[in-house]
């Protein structure tokens, strides 16, 4: 595992019940967006050497061409509108639609070498919260380039940096992305609260501008101190999956996902990072602008959040604003730069079948 600026090799255990990271040791965790989870508790942790060391060669990527989408411009413009109805009738304020991409992985060890693919990404993506988390052993291949933070902890205090609002310079920002911002501000704010000593969830940061390589986000800041006793598997159970990447009120956003989307997201969306028990610290992502390995196929994900003022064409816009570069990066030169076909039915319900078992 690469992350947090450490490297840590030499599996000793796998887990997937959370409340083994108050009890000592440094983990990799994954909790993807359904709920499952992987704890991977490491042997050996020293400061991360440069990724581009850990690399055996060059990555090899799927053909640009290659890559298959869960749901076509068709289907995830009248997804939009099925969402705005739901407003309509008040059911919800905010939903977040995804769809995952899919490619067959290039065959050979250069094709599934994920600190080649890491190596790729940190020249051409730099990301704040970058993670390789590679333990076939453990069931889990993933590298992520998320600038989200979903939640870091040091000691009693935890924080959350959830991101709304995306455009290619700060001018496409739009009125919308501040609503939609200041409403998921607020549904972390209730989450981290049911754990948090009374009083002390604060917002030190609303609707800040961030930078990142073609893109600019809105990023706010909201933490808490939690109450005596609550460990990591009480803070993920009030907090997962994450408000940003899910809508509000999350429980009726989550019912309209599962309506909506044809695929389980399963790592995209979820919560991936560290945690170092024995000093109380640590970080977990939001996994977007992450890929993953599983079945002869690496995977991609990506959305946008859906309000009543929501233009569906430019929402279906910005999901392709959000992959293109990273499927940039990740993929050899194709024909064209199209994002890639449709998934087909079959294909479609065969990722079914894989996000369900992972």
């Amino acid at each position: 595992m690469l992350a947090g600026g450490r490297l840590a090799t030499g599996v000793v255990e796998v887990h997937d019940d959370l409340r083994v990271l108050d009890r000592g040791g440094f983990w990799g965790v994954v909790v993807d967006f359904e709920g499952r989870t992987r704890c991977v508790r490491f042997r050996h942790v020293r400061p991360a050497p440069d990724v581009t060391a850990l690399a055996a060669g060059p990555w090899r990527g799927p053909a640009r061409t290659d890559w298959a989408t869960s749901m076509d411009a068709a289907a995830y413009i009248a997804g939009v509108h099925a969402i705005r109805s739901e407003i309509a009738a008040g059911e919800v304020y905010q939903v977040n639609l995804c769809r995952l991409l899919s490619a067959p992985t290039v065959p050979g060890p250069a094709g599934t070498d994920l600190a080649a693919l890491a190596t790729v990404l940190a020249a051409g993506n730099p990301a704040p919260y970058s993670v390789v988390l590679d333990a076939p052993e453990a069931g889990v291949r993933i590298v992520g380039a998320s600038p989200e933070l979903f939640l870091s902890r040091e000691g009693d205090l935890v924080r959350s940096g959830p991101i709304k609002g995306t455009g290619r310079t700060v001018a496409d920002l739009r009125d919308k992305d501040v609503a939609e911002n200041v409403m998921i501000v607020d549904l972390v704010r209730n989450d981290l609260g049911r754990v948090a000593r009374p009083g002390s969830v604060t917002v030190p940061a609303l609707c800040a501008v961030e930078r990142h390589p073609g893109l600019v986000h809105l990023v706010s800041t909201v933490q808490a101190t939690l109450a005596p006793g609550v460990g990591w598997a009480e803070l993920l159970a009030a907090t997962c999956p994450p408000g940003s990447v899910s809508g509000a009120p999350k429980s009726s956003a989550l019912r309209i996902i599962r309506e909506l989307e044809p695929v389980a997201r399963g790592h995209y969306c979820g919560g991936i990072g560290w945690v170092d028990a024995d000093s109380g610290r640590g970080w977990l992502s939001v996994g977007i602008r992450t890929f993953w390995l599983a079945d002869e196929r690496i995977w991609f994900g990506t959305g946008a959040g859906i309000t009543w003022g929501s233009d569906p064409e430019a929402e279906w816009r910005e999901t392709e604003l959000k992959a293109h570069r990273l499927l940039a990066l990740a993929s050899s030169p194709g024909r064209d730069g199209r994002t890639g076909p449709s998934m087909p039915p079959r294909e479609a319900a065969r990722s079914r079948r894989i996000a369900a078992a992972r």
